[in-house]
């Protein structure tokens, strides 16, 4: 089943990093389910992201965080055979696979152990973003103005 948002965003203005998230968790829903992966949730702001990657190495794995997308891309490079393949079981297949972050995601880290390639992620949201609890009471002090000089500042308190 195909869903066809575009009209909701003819008269939308602004919404259009909506509408690609939608677009691309469309995309991956109809992509094929490999590698396996598990997401955790490890604390209150921290996640872990863990790939079954089984017969690849740290050189053969890329990571890269573009326009909050976490894109792990596999590539195996051709190995000498030491005999003939009967049957092959494991995939050993190159894929690219896309995760959509959310705003303030960051990743921390990277780790290849026993064929799981674990990704760290946190939240990691500004100071400028958390809310402040501000004091009731008398200030001293005067309010800066912004895009004030430090000279205009204390011409004016002269």
């Amino acid at each position: 089943m195909t869903l066809d948002l575009a009209p909701l965003f003819r008269t939308a203005i602004g919404f259009d990093r909506m509408a690609r998230l939608m677009n691309s968790a469309q995309e991956q829903a109809a992509q094929q389910s490999y590698p396996p992966y598990n997401i955790e949730r490890t604390g209150e702001d921290s996640y872990r992201l863990t790939m079954a990657v089984a017969g690849f190495s740290e050189e053969d794995l890329e990571l890269v965080v573009r326009d909050n997308t976490l894109v792990i891309t596999g590539r195996v490079k051709a190995e000498e055979s030491k005999g003939e393949v009967l049957y092959r079981g494991i995939a050993g297949r190159a894929f690219e696979r896309r995760f959509v972050l959310a705003d303030h995601i960051v990743v921390e880290g990277a780790e290849l152990k026993n064929g799981l390639l674990h990704v760290g992620l946190k939240r990691v949201v500004p100071e400028a973003l958390k809310p402040r609890r501000i004091q009731i009471g008398a200030s001293t002090a005067q309010p800066a103005i912004a895009n004030d000089t430090q000279e205009e500042s204390a011409a004016q308190a002269a």
